[in-house]
């Protein structure tokens, strides 16, 4: 699923490509893709005909388009294998499109959200009571992420140590700090040093604040090549792939060689996903006694 690198990359071509456009028509072609929207396809199509789109706004993994002048905005989430993609008009239809929004304007280009496994979606939203930011109400919940002007260091460092929980949990409790997944989670651990089965109860400040440092790092790292590919799920709006992937320390390295001390890496299941580790550098916790 992409992570905060890859829907930031995604937030910026569309700030380029579709704010201040009106939109002339929507086509819903499949009803998964519109699924979050209470009112189906019909409505989601009917109420944002003729509205302009705002500059777009991200928080965390979550990406949403404001309606100017209206306390409403588009809410997207890739899912798995979602893409927002800005092609021209009369362009041969993609085999897995499931929404297609025209605008009143001459450019000759459209939006299309295309998404192979229908995880994915858009639905319009009221903005969160009270939220500066124009949050849609059903992602109030999340975290700010890491590369947030506005994120709180001192209390997310008080947060981690109350949380009670591992190292590795932590970081993908979205309620915590946002935008963190199973990619760059193992990225940063590797930098720090750190078993993603270490508890969080016992991590020093200093400890915790280098993991934060690593954990922007990495993901600053990856927007300056356009996030992690390892397929053609995931691309940005002109559907060019990102090259993070080349740089991987630890994520998908199994059995080769530790970038730091030649160790083979390893793997290993954790909450139906997997971890990738050095068992050298990022010794696991001792279990008392």
């Amino acid at each position: 699923m992409p992570e905060l690198p890859e829907v930031e990359v995604v937030r910026r071509g569309l700030e380029r490509w579709v704010a201040g456009r009106t939109v002339e028509a929507v086509e819903v072609l499949h009803p998964r893709a519109v699924r979050r929207h209470p009112g189906g396809g019909a409505d989601f199509a009917a109420r944002l005909r003729g509205w302009t789109i705002g500059v777009p706004r991200r928080r965390g993994k979550y990406l949403w388009l404001p309606l100017e002048g209206r306390d409403l905005s588009v809410l997207g989430h890739l899912g798995m294998s979602g893409q927002l993609l800005v092609q021209p008009e009369g362009a041969p239809d993609e085999k897995h499109l499931r929404i297609r929004v025209r605008f009143g304007d001459d450019t000759g280009t459209e939006l299309r959200f295309v998404d192979q496994r229908t995880f994915g979606g858009l639905s319009l939203h009221e903005v969160a009571a009270g939220s500066a930011d124009g949050l849609p109400d059903v992602i109030a919940h999340i975290a700010r992420d890491p590369l947030d002007p506005l994120f709180d260091e001192a209390a997310y460092h008080l947060a981690l140590r109350a949380k009670r929980t591992t190292v590795k949990r932590a970081l993908l409790d979205q309620s915590l700090i946002s935008g963190v997944g199973n990619i760059y989670a193992d990225e940063a651990l590797w930098r720090s040093k750190l078993h993603y089965e270490r508890p969080t109860g016992n991590l020093t400040r200093p400890r915790s604040a280098e993991l934060l440092g690593h954990v922007q790092d990495v993901m600053n790292a990856a927007l300056a090549v356009g996030g992690t590919s390892f397929d053609s799920l995931y691309v940005n709006v002109n559907g060019e792939s990102g090259y993070f992937d080349r740089s991987l320390d630890a994520y998908g390295r199994e059995d080769e060689p530790c970038r730091r001390c030649g160790t083979p890496m390893r793997r290993r299941p954790w909450m139906n996903r997997s971890s990738y580790f050095c068992p050298r550098c990022q010794r696991p916790p001792r279990v008392a006694s």
